[in-house]
């Protein structure tokens, strides 16, 4: 069994990394950590999990009693950095779940997250978790930094049209919708009920973090400069995304061509489910799918891309967990045959 320690579990992506991992045939929860609430019980901190998981919560500094064999970090950008610099040398593998591994450089990283990188030189070495774009670079890795929520749904829209040269890079949008657990289990005026139900409003225009990540991904997928504009909106359910993205293709094309070649670019990938339909959030729910629908709109000669994924599951705790079956050579589904909750 391999042995998995969670820091920081009693945010939502903890609790999510809980539930998924107790169902995993090959893992064996072996720590949970909360720093403000260590010494109570895992189910006090979230009880749906009475009778189903009682750890106590202990102190990351415990990590050495409990040998792991994997680590994954639930912690917000600024601090999970801290962590893997204390443990880099160790010998289990770290899944992080923060934004602090996942920029091209220590300076990009600066600069989007107003921080100096505690560990520069690790950056531009520790792979992209997108496993349907990066598998190779994920086997055996030390360390793996897990995407977001936002960029995950918008690369995997977008990701096959870059990288068959068949779009305008210059001008992409990435139209993103999500449910209030993307902005974490804290309240905050954001997501407090009264502003949320029977309300939908767009927030970070221009400067969200996630628009860097999305913009070196397909950067890097079409071997050329990509400009996003990127909006995110809230809406008023507790999980799910929905993103729309607009390209404008270079060439002339066909819905067949389109089709095709979305087929090609996601053959063999399990996750990932090409429909003939529009994706809805309920057709993820709770689940590592990613639902893809691709159209051509000849009147105002535009690519439309859309795609749906649960943020906890395959926007972070699944796909993290879909990470570690590729870093020690599972079967990449294993412990992720969820069937969507609907309705």
């Amino acid at each position: 069994m391999i042995k998995a320690a969670i820091i920081g579990a009693t945010g939502y992506t903890g609790s999510e990394l809980v539930s998924l991992l107790l169902k995993h045939p090959d893992v064996e929860i072996s720590m949970i950590t909360s720093e403000s609430r260590k010494g109570e019980l895992f189910s006090d901190v979230h009880p749906q999990f009475k009778n189903i998981c009682d750890l106590k919560l202990r102190t990351a500094n415990d990590i050495d009693t409990v040998n792991p064999d994997v680590c994954f970090l639930a912690l917000p950008h600024r601090v999970a950095m801290e962590f893997v610099k204390k443990w880099k040398d160790k010998d289990f593998k770290i899944i992080d779940l923060s934004g602090d591994y996942r920029l091209s450089s220590a300076e990009v990283y600066q600069q989007w997250y107003d921080k100096v990188h505690d560990t520069p030189e690790l950056v531009p070495e520790v792979p992209y978790g997108l496993p349907e774009l990066y598998k190779e670079k994920i086997k055996g890795s030390k360390i793996v930094a897990n995407p977001g929520c936002f960029p995950t749904a918008g690369i995997l829209a977008l990701a096959p049209l870059l990288a068959n040269n068949m779009v305008e890079t210059d001008s992409i949008i990435v139209d993103a919708k999500t449910g209030t657990t993307g902005a974490g289990i804290k309240s905050s005026p954001t997501t407090h009920f009264a502003n949320v139900n029977d309300n939908f409003k767009a927030y970070g225009l221009k400067s969200h973090r996630h628009t860097i990540e999305i913009e070196e991904t397909l950067s890097d997928s079409g071997k050329e400069k990509a400009t996003v504009q990127f909006t995110p909106h809230i809406l008023p359910v507790d999980r799910g995304i929905l993103v729309t993205a607009y390209a404008r293709p270079k060439m002339k094309i066909t819905e067949a061509m389109l089709n095709e070649r979305y087929r090609q670019f996601y053959k063999g990938q399990p996750f990932i489910r090409l429909r003939s339909q529009v994706p809805e959030l309920k057709f993820v729910r709770g689940t590592n799918l990613c639902d893809i629908h691709v159209t051509y709109d000849e009147r105002t000669n535009r690519i439309l891309a859309l795609s749906a994924i649960d943020n906890l599951v395959k926007g972070a705790a699944g796909q993290a967990i879909q990470n570690m079956n590729i870093i020690f050579n599972l079967d990449e589904t294993s412990g992720l045959h969820i069937i969507p909750l609907q309705p």
